[in-house]
């Protein structure tokens, strides 16, 4: 399982010209699953985004997670965080977990967001526009499998 976790002013996600999420001063978590993610993965990998210590505290520095400051998450599901471009141009989607199956484990990961904070999301295996105004910018990059 991986994700990419961005530090965000605010974002929203827009499915057929509607904005079906959106959230001011938090997360916007894009999030991927592969063939042997478990609930350990799901577990890890929400502990660690929501205690991600990516907050300015008040000197300016680091130091608050996204429940020190009360904020929320929009969870957006994207098999292609699991692209494989070894080879050739067009990438390899193999590796990405098969949307019947990934679908219950995005909606785990989103269940189990939502006992920390708020949460909003896209529309799993839609076409989706989403947009953000990264702050910092710190974006940050997290696999279960490396820990």
């Amino acid at each position: 399982m991986r994700v990419v976790v961005q530090k965000v002013k605010e974002s929203k996600v827009i499915v057929q010209e509607k904005v079906v999420g959106q959230i001011k001063d938090g997360l916007m978590i894009l999030v991927g699953f592969t063939l042997d993610d478990t609930k350990e993965d799901i577990d890890y990998l929400v502990k660690k985004c929501v205690n991600l210590r990516i907050f300015d505290d008040e000197a300016g520095i680091m130091n608050k997670s996204i429940l020190d400051i009360k904020g929320s998450i929009l969870a957006i599901s994207q098999f292609t965080l699991y692209a494989d471009t070894k080879k050739g141009n067009r990438p390899s989607y193999i590796k990405a977990l098969n949307s019947n199956e990934a679908i219950n484990l995005y909606q785990e990961f989103v269940d189990l967001l939502k006992e920390y904070v708020p949460v909003e999301t896209g529309v799993f295996g839609a076409n989706m526009q989403v947009y953000l105004q990264n702050d910092g910018p710190t974006t940050i990059i997290i696999d279960s499998k490396n820990r």
